[in-house]
């Protein structure tokens, strides 16, 4: 048995998340219930499998902190894997993103979701619990600037999640780690870095959220997830993150840089075999803008219910629309593979130095990069296959 198996299993399950833990058999979440299957993984072997995934330059700062974050594709799949340390010794959680290239289409979102990236500038925010979609849909979003206009769009992510080959737009994708020592480093330096759209992985602090609302403000179309059920939640999750005494401030700047925010679940459909979202997307018309201001958050409920004609939706709008959709994309093994680029990083990259390396010094401790692809070939950005043939043989 090899973590790449256990990857193509779950996928073809239809697994969103994968949990592997020492002496416990692998568990898999289908439709939001784990279910466990196979026999109890051996400490030693799961050992192997994250020295692999961590590389050996970065395996003394896995000691250190005991956890670790990255992504990788394996058999195909892009996934998003955290490491960490428990009481029975290494474990993992795999979450196994989309297999293919994330659109609104391929997501079956409502069409109108395309409308707000057309804006220059302000803030969208995707909001959601853990599992929800959050990362997909803005995924989703930045591939539709990508496929209609030519923009310079800088993302960053911990880790990079979906990978995107520039079409139209000028894309650069850094990752918290690797390419740069904190959100807020990234932030700071991409206001010097003549950004057209800026995509924020996830605001956790409010100094991530301040530089975040101030990238808003200053002539950039800025898109960010954050963590609540509904977008009422997710605007006061913000203003509440700052001291009492600045917030009425944050109030007014969230309120004069917002353009939308969308609140998601995943539902799931036994007729299609699959998890649809379903949306709640509230507009920043005048009226909204006035109560963000005020922190009047408990009147932005009547106003999504009244503000259909502005483009707003409610969650029980939203899922009458899905019932009565007719065209869905189904994932199937022939879907096209999500878009990647042709340099391969170095898996040991994932984590610099404390407070040392710079992102210049990490890519020359990278390896060369594979020739160039035929132009008529598909680009691949991160590895294929995840180096796992070697984890075998050492377990043979």
């Amino acid at each position: 048995m090899s973590l790449e198996s256990l990857i193509a299993v779950a996928r073809q399950q239809g697994a969103s998340d994968l949990h592997l833990e020492a002496a416990l058999p692998p568990a898999m979440r289908i439709r939001g219930a784990l279910r466990t299957a196979g026999e109890p993984l051996p400490a030693q072997t799961l050992l192997g499998w994250a020295r692999e995934l961590i590389g050996e330059a970065s395996w003394p700062h896995f000691l250190e902190r005991r956890s670790a974050d990255l992504s990788r594709t394996i058999q195909g799949v892009r996934c998003r894997i955290n490491v960490l340390q428990t009481s029975r010794g290494v474990g993992m959680a795999v979450r196994l993103l989309a297999p293919f290239q994330a659109t609104i289409e391929k997501l079956n979102l409502h069409p109108d979701l395309k409308k707000l990236v057309a804006a220059n500038n302000g803030l969208i925010l995707v909001s959601g619990p853990t599992g929800s979609g959050k990362s997909s849909t803005l995924a989703a979003l930045i591939q539709e600037i990508n496929l209609t206009e030519t923009r310079h769009i800088v993302t960053v992510e911990s880790p990079i999640e979906y990978t995107f080959r520039p079409r139209r737009a000028y894309i650069r994708q850094r990752e918290v780690g690797r390419d740069t020592p904190s959100f807020e480093q990234a932030l700071l330096d991409a206001l010097r870095e003549d950004p057209d759209v800026l995509m924020v992985g996830e605001m956790r602090d409010p100094e991530t959220m301040r530089l975040t609302l101030n990238a808003s403000e200053t002539g950039h179309l800025v898109l960010a997830t954050v963590h609540s059920s509904t977008c009422s939640e997710a605007l006061q999750r913000i203003i509440s993150a700052f001291p009492a005494e600045i917030q009425s401030g944050v109030s007014a700047q969230l309120a004069d840089c917002l353009l939308a925010v969308i609140s998601q679940r995943l539902h799931f459909r036994p007729d299609l075999n699959i998890r649809v979202p379903e949306c709640e997307i509230l507009m920043a018309t005048h009226a909204i803008k006035n109560f963000v201001r005020n922190q009047d958050f408990f009147k932005i409920i009547s106003a999504l219910e009244t503000g259909a004609e502005h483009g707003m939706w409610t969650f029980q709008r939203y899922r009458g629309w899905v019932e009565n959709r007719k065209s869905w994309f189904i994932p199937s093994d022939n879907a096209e593979p999500p878009d990647t680029e042709s340099f391969e990083t170095a898996p040991v990259a994932a984590a610099l130095p404390p407070a040392a390396a710079t992102p210049k010094s990490a890519k020359k401790s990278a390896p060369p990069p594979p020739a160039p692809a035929p132009a008529s070939e598909r680009i691949e950005i991160e590895p294929v296959e995840g180096g796992f043939g070697k984890i075998l043989k050492k377990l043979e």
